[in-house]
């Protein structure tokens, strides 16, 4: 697989390689509904695993899209949150919910 910086410049491209797979589309579905501790999200997708969710939440806060907090309390309290430039996703994943729907409903 290509790195960021050997991509074609594609709009496309550069879109699915930022959010493209499966467990980035789902973790930020649920941090569109706000601040979430990683407990939260894991419960909430089924069959991640925590190194999967550790790896992909680095991947989407490297990227910008998502950002990280640790409150100083004891035991310490982190919690993810989508950053604006992450937050400027929700029409796609509008889009791809809407898609969903329709595509599911025309099997029934």
């Amino acid at each position: 697989m290509l790195t960021k910086d050997e991509l074609p410049q594609c709009p496309v491209a550069t879109t699915v390689q930022l959010i493209g797979n499966k467990w980035k589309i789902l973790i930020i579905r649920n941090l569109l509904t706000g601040p979430q501790r990683f407990t939260q999200i894991i419960k909430t997708i089924p069959g991640i695993s925590k190194k999967v969710l550790t790896d992909n939440l680095r991947a989407l806060e490297d990227d910008g899209l998502v950002e990280r907090q640790i409150f100083a309390e004891v035991p310490p309290r982190v919690e993810y949150s989508l950053s604006d430039l992450g937050k400027t996703l929700q029409p796609i994943l509008d889009a791809m919910r809407d898609w969903g729907a329709d595509y599911l409903n025309s099997l029934a």
